[in-house]
C-alpha cells in the first residue's frame, strides 16, 4: 500500500512556527505553495501532449546554428516576459509562427511558470473554444458549455491555442471580437499562438504552391480573426515572430530514436 510523504519541515500540517524576539508566529510552508501549484496546474487544462512542456526540455535545432541562435532569442524574450509578469501596459503575449515551430511548447512553458507564481490560468485549443460555446447555445448542452465562454472572459490567464485556425463567419468574428476587447479593456492577459501570418510581426506575406507552382498570398490573421479583434490584440501583446525552422514536431522525434 503507498504511503503519502510527509513534509519534513512542517510534519504535514502546512504551517511552521517561526520564533522571533519575543513572539513566536506561523507562515505557510513551501508545501503547501508546491501543492496549490499542482492543483492550479490540473484545473488548467493543458492537454497531456504538453502537461510537461518547460523552458528546459524546449528543444533547440542542431546542426544550425543560424536557427539555433534564432530559436534562442525567442525563448529568452519568452522567458523575460514570465519573469517580468504580470505587465500593466501589455498583458498578453502573442507568438506567431509557421506550424512546427514551437509556439504551443513555449505558451504552456510560460502559463505553467505564471500558474507558479499565484495566478489561476486556462489552456482552450481556439477551435475546440468555439465548438463549447456554440454547443452552449442549445438548450440541452450541459453546463460546462453554457460556462465556456464565461470562462473564457473571467480566467486571470487565457491561452488560447491556434488562434484563428477556425475559417472566419460573422458569428466567430463577433464571439472572438468579444472575448478579445473584454480582456484587453479589463487588463486581463491572453497568451496566443497562430500560424496565421502578420505583417506587423514581421511574418512572410506570400507562399510558392508547389502543385502549383505559383506564388500565392497568405490568408492573414486580420482577415481570419477580424481586423478588430487584431487590432486589439496587438494593443494588448507583447508579439513574438518564430523564426523559419525545421518542424519542431520533427526534431522532437528524431530526438526521441537516440
Amino acid at each position: 500500500m503507498a504511503t503519502e510523504t510527509v513534509c519534513a519541515k512542517c510534519g504535514g500540517s502546512g504551517f511552521i512556527i517561526v520564533e522571533g524576539a519575543t513572539v513566536s508566529s506561523a507562515r505557510r510552508c513551501d508545501c503547501a505553495l508546491q501543492g496549490r501549484a499542482v492543483r492550479m496546474e490540473d484545473r488548467a487544462q493543458i492537454p497531456p501532449l504538453y502537461r510537461n512542456a518547460s523552458f528546459d526540455n524546449f528543444l533547440l535545432p542542431e546542426g544550425n546554428p543560424v536557427a539555433r541562435s534564432a530559436l534562442s532569442r525567442v525563448m529568452i524574450a519568452v522567458q523575460a516576459f514570465v519573469r517580468d509578469f504580470p505587465h500593466e501596459t501589455r498583458p498578453g503575449l502573442l507568438l506567431v509562427g509557421d506550424s512546427g515551430t514551437g509556439k504551443t511548447h513555449l505558451a504552456v512553458a510560460a502559463l505553467r511558470r505564471i500558474i507558479e507564481k499565484g495566478f489561476e490560468c486556462l489552456f482552450w485549443d481556439y477551435q475546440h473554444l468555439l465548438d463549447r460555446i456554440f454547443a452552449g447555445y442549445d438548450a440541452n448542452s450541459n453546463s460546462s458549455d453554457k460556462q465556456a465562454y464565461q470562462l473564457a472572459l473571467d480566467t486571470e490567464v487565457l491561452l488560447l491555442d491556434d488562434l484563428g485556425s477556425q475559417r472566419g463567419s460573422d458569428w466567430v468574428e463577433d464571439t472572438v471580437t468579444r472575448i478579445i476587447t473584454w480582456r484587453c479593456n479589463n487588463r486581463k492577459p491572453v497568451i496566443a499562438t497562430t500560424n496565421l501570418p502578420d505583417v506587423a510581426a514581421g511574418s512572410t506575406m506570400v507562399q510558392r504552391n508547389e502543385l502549383l507552382n505559383k506564388v500565392e498570398h497568405r490568408r492573414t490573421l486580420a482577415e481570419q480573426i477580424g481586423t478588430r479583434a487584431r487590432s486589439r490584440l496587438f494593443e494588448m501583446c507583447t508579439v513574438i515572430q518564430m523564426p523559419a525552422i525545421e518542424d519542431y514536431r520533427v526534431q522532437l522525434q528524431k530526438s526521441r530514436k537516440y
